[in-house]
């Protein structure tokens, strides 16, 4: 049969549009309060790997189209903030969360890889670029902090 798959026993999956769609439907509705993913399983109806599916589809497309930024704490589960502070404060966090895992991985592994083998072009050009991607995201956390003040 045309287009059937035998892995999917010939059904086809939700598509990401689909799926993101629901997703953001139900957390507009609950705005401005949260949902955990059991909540989006229920509001939804949809199983907890097609509520992931939506959601990676908000943050890789919807939340731009529809300008509505996607946080997500334990708190309050993901949700559509609806001050501008919560974005803020959700992308420190996430800068920080960058800055944290960028120096780890120049410290534990490119810097000792480039010290050792001085003449290997990558890992030199590897620690400079990490390196700067490092000072961009402390401007940042500086520019946030500066904000709170």
């Amino acid at each position: 049969m045309p287009g059937s798959s035998k892995r999917s026993g010939g059904r086809r999956g939700l598509s990401a549009n689909v799926c993101g769609e629901q997703v953001r439907i139900a957390l507009m509705e609950a705005r401005p309060a949260g949902l955990t993913l059991a909540q989006l399983v229920i509001a939804t109806g949809l199983s907890a790997y097609y509520v992931r599916k939506g959601l990676n589809y908000i943050k890789d497309t919807a939340a731009l189209e529809h300008l509505t930024p996607i946080t997500w704490t334990r708190q309050d589960g993901y949700r559509f903030p609806v001050h501008v502070e919560d974005c803020i404060s959700y992308e420190l966090g996430q800068v920080e969360s960058l800055f944290n895992r960028m120096s780890r991985i120049i410290t534990s592994t490119i810097a000792p890889h480039a010290t050792a083998h001085p003449d290997d072009n990558f890992a030199q050009l590897a620690l400079e670029h990490i390196s700067g991607m490092k000072a961009g995201l402390a401007m940042i956390a500086m520019a946030g902090a500066a904000r709170r003040r």
